[in-house]
């Protein structure tokens, strides 16, 4: 059985848009970038034997503001920049994927023999906190101080993805996965 870290992409990996404490997805390619760390993070994971996996939300389609193809060539360019084995992504506010139900972490678990409890959810919103521990995760918690619900007792807090790939390989190391 495989380890895996889930790791949210708008705000973990790539700049999202924050008006008024909140936080928006990009709306176009050109927009695109990643955080200061996040490749070298997701990298360190990867290295440690952890398959890293991408699960997001995009509702952003449904409500007509970004297309599923640009949706895709972000989530394409990412797959061929950064050490990241897959990309799910959840259209439908309506269906069990979208995060804070455990649709997409259970699909990857199922899709690559994946052992969620030994498993971690990273991410700057309560339905990504939901949805790890929904699936059985560990989670763990970036706390972009965004002006929304918080998150329901995430097992950690951090400040940023690199802080979140440090804690996971120390509890790695001292097997306290």
């Amino acid at each position: 059985m495989k380890r895996a870290v889930f790791l949210d992409r708008d705000g973990v990996i790539i700049r999202t848009d924050v008006r008024h404490g909140r936080p928006y997805a990009i709306t176009s390619l050109d927009a695109l970038a990643v955080l200061d760390g996040a490749g070298d993070a997701i990298q360190r994971l990867k290295t440690a034997g952890f398959m890293t996996i991408v699960v997001s939300n995009q509702p952003d389609v449904a409500a007509g503001k970004v297309s599923r193809d640009v949706v895709e060539a972000i989530n394409a360019e990412l797959m061929e920049t950064l050490a990241i084995d897959q990309i799910k992504t959840c259209f439908d506010s309506t269906a069990p994927c979208y995060k804070p139900e455990p649709g997409m972490l259970l699909e990857a678990a199922g899709e690559h023999d994946i052992t969620l409890d030994r498993s971690y959810m990273v991410g700057d919103r309560w339905r990504d906190i939901g949805a790890g521990k929904a699936a059985g995760c560990q989670t763990i918690f970036i706390d972009k101080g965004y002006s929304e619900q918080a998150p329901d007792n995430p097992d950690r807090v951090v400040q940023s993805l690199a802080e979140a790939a440090d804690l996971i390989l120390s509890l790695t190391d001292k097997g306290n996965e």
